[in-house]
């Protein structure tokens, strides 16, 4: 198993990736015209383009035996949504905006090396705490999370297509 930092040359790898873990983390009622606009608005290799060139963003590639097998996006800087806001209250924070492995790659402690991947560069960044937006219907991440350390702080809506979804709002404190 590998983690590296995303280049700029892995904008299309990380829409592939994103685009066959994405829906997995989707409740089942969540349609497909919604997941699939989410995917081209939000997912893009030009949406990645974007976040690989952002300063505030950090992308991290996953591999197993050689195979890129998820990934992560930590932004830094102050939550958007005034729901986090109100929940996070270890500043300042970074959010842990993406996380997603390929099922070949559960239960391999994958998913877990990314997330501390990631926790250890928020915190080399000055961060106070991470925090992530999970579906609360997503029982397999709400768990994994937890054991991350993650607590459970709020509640919050997610717009995935034309519809929102409720996400439980969950930090750790570095």
């Amino acid at each position: 198993m590998h983690i590296r930092l995303a280049t700029p040359d892995d904008a299309a790898l990380l829409h592939e990736l994103a685009a066959a873990t994405f829906p997995l983390a989707c409740p089942p009622d969540a349609t497909p015209a919604s997941i699939e606009s989410f995917i081209a608005t939000n997912l893009s290799v030009d949406s990645f383009t974007a976040y690989l060139s952002d300063p505030a963003r950090l992308l991290f590639v996953g591999e197993v035996d050689g195979v890129a097998s998820g990934y992560t996006m930590v932004v830094f800087g102050e939550p958007g949504d005034a729901d986090v806001a109100a929940s996070v209250t270890a500043r300042p924070t970074a959010e842990l905006s993406k996380c997603y492995a390929l099922p070949a790659a559960h239960g391999t402690g994958l998913a877990a090396a990314l997330v501390g991947a990631s926790v250890k560069a928020a915190r080399d960044r000055g961060a106070r705490s991470v925090w992530l937006g999970v579906n609360q219907q997503n029982a397999r991440a709400n768990r994994f999370y937890e054991k991350q350390g993650f607590a459970q702080v709020g509640t919050k809506r997610f717009l995935v297509g034309e519809r929102y979804e409720d996400d439980f709002v969950r930090s750790l404190e570095l």
